[in-house]
């Protein structure tokens, strides 16, 4: 039975394997954003995750975790630092998984995981606050895209025009 056994083998050893991760792991932290396997990347970020939370964390015993995983004291200077305070007010979701197609060579599903930034996050929030203080409180489309009114056809009722029709707009 397999029962309890979390995780995907990949085809690889657990020494293999790891190793990878921690290969990936670095590239993740050092680049924001790498290209791998769907599969691959679905494991990969939860370990990416775990990182950014010890590195959020930032004590001493955290510290000495994401350096027996990471092994580039640099990368971990990184996520101790911008990416801690990058990440302080976000309660996890810190990566990203999107499809980006097959591969050329055996049609593999692939996969851009990359870190969340939070700028456009930032941006929608002043353009938000913007909005609302030119309508003196009502919000408005921050993106300042006009909506379209829904126009709904009435039968005009009276008894001289039944064949003309009255059209109401509604918004």
């Amino acid at each position: 039975m397999y029962h309890g056994k979390a995780g995907r083998k990949l085809g690889r050893t657990s020494s293999h394997r790891e190793s990878m991760f921690r290969n990936m792991v670095t590239s993740v932290i050092k680049r924001e954003r790498i290209r791998t396997t769907d599969a691959k990347a679905k494991e990969l970020r939860k370990i990416a995750e775990k990182m950014i939370t010890l590195g959020k964390r930032g004590d001493l015993h955290a510290r000495r975790q994401v350096l027996s995983f990471v092994r580039d004291k640099e990368m971990v200077k990184k996520l101790f630092g911008e990416l801690s305070e990058r990440y302080r007010e976000r309660n996890g979701g810190y990566t990203r998984i999107v499809k980006a197609g097959y591969r050329a060579g055996d049609n593999a599903p692939v996969s851009i995981l990359e870190l969340i930034s939070d700028e456009k996050k930032k941006e929608r929030t002043e353009l938000k606050s913007k909005a609302k203080k030119r309508s003196g409180g009502k919000a408005e489309n921050p993106a300042g895209a006009k909506t379209t009114s829904k126009a709904k056809i009435k039968p005009d009722k009276s008894k001289k025009d039944k064949k003309k029709e009255k059209v109401e707009v509604t918004e």
